[in-house]
């Protein structure tokens, strides 16, 4: 019984931790709503694209009277908007962004006319939406597969050494190895195929997302390390913790970010209250 808590402790916290990254995460899609006369609309705004095709942006709006024009522009350069109208679709409104170099970025925002007046998609605020290179499915889906299993096992390990299990070492290794394959083998070349690099966390750049797993595996390694010799569970409890601590941190926030003047890839630093106004 004392095993199936635990288990069942660990993937309630890893879940909820798997739904604040989905929530938070500046590159996942923002949901907006909007009421136009008498009928509520939702869209998922795209806010992270790859590959080499434009950026499609697509709103489901049956109402053939409705039209809609999108604004974008180079961000952080702040240029003049350039307008594109949107086409319909059959039930849809339709319309592109100019696709960019791998971690350039777009901010976009989207106005919609109709008999009732003009409506201004997630209340005027611009979305920004950050490209990259294609990924590879054979890359990809291990390197979130292993980060998932890492996370379960490092919040089982950490509950298993707080309350002096036996097993809390194997665990730990466990957690050890996966977070290695995932994130310091798997990660690298993700960030290639997605951006041109395969590492631009310390001490090449400051990329938060390589810098926060790179300091989760060291202090994991620093755990296993201190109980291979005798069992000294705290360690195994503060590299759950700070493990948790890193899963907080809103996914690809500060990540790599084309300079549209210098055409580098930087550790970029979306404007926080833009992007905390973006998440609400």
């Amino acid at each position: 019984m004392k095993l199936f808590f635990y288990w069942l402790l660990a993937i309630l916290v890893t879940l909820s931790a798997v739904v604040y990254q989905r929530k938070t995460g500046p590159t996942y899609d923002k949901n907006v709503k909007i009421t136009i006369g008498q009928q509520e609309y939702s869209f998922r705004l795209i806010r992270s694209h790859g590959g080499n095709t434009d950026c499609k942006i697509e709103l489901d709006i049956p109402d053939s009277g409705i039209s809609g024009v999108i604004y974008y522009r180079k961000y952080p350069a702040r240029d003049n908007w350039t307008s594109t109208e949107m086409a319909r679709n059959g039930s849809c409104l339709v319309g592109y962004l100019p696709n960019q170099p791998p971690a350039g970025k777009l901010e976009y925002k989207i106005e919609l006319s109709g008999e009732s007046g003009k409506f201004s998609l997630n209340e005027g605020r611009p979305v920004i939406v950050r490209f990259k290179g294609d990924v590879p499915a054979a890359v990809l889906i291990p390197h979130i597969i292993l980060m998932f299993i890492a996370m379960l096992l490092s919040n089982l390990a950490g509950i298993m050494a707080l309350f002096r299990h036996k097993k809390y070492k194997v665990f730990g290794f466990a957690t050890l190895a996966t977070l290695f394959a995932g994130g310091m083998i798997f990660g690298p070349f993700v960030q290639k195929y997605a951006f041109g690099e395969f590492w631009t966390g310390v001490p090449f750049a400051w990329d938060l997302t390589d810098n926060k797993t790179l300091f989760a595996f060291l202090f994991w390694l620093l755990a296993f390390l201190m109980n291979r010799r005798k069992e000294r569970p705290v360690y195994t409890v503060i590299a759950s913790l700070v493990m948790l601590a890193v899963y907080s941190i809103p996914h690809s926030m500060f990540g790599s970010e084309l300079n549209p003047e210098t055409g580098e890839i930087i550790q970029g630093m979306i404007n926080l209250p833009l992007y905390w106004f973006s998440v609400i």
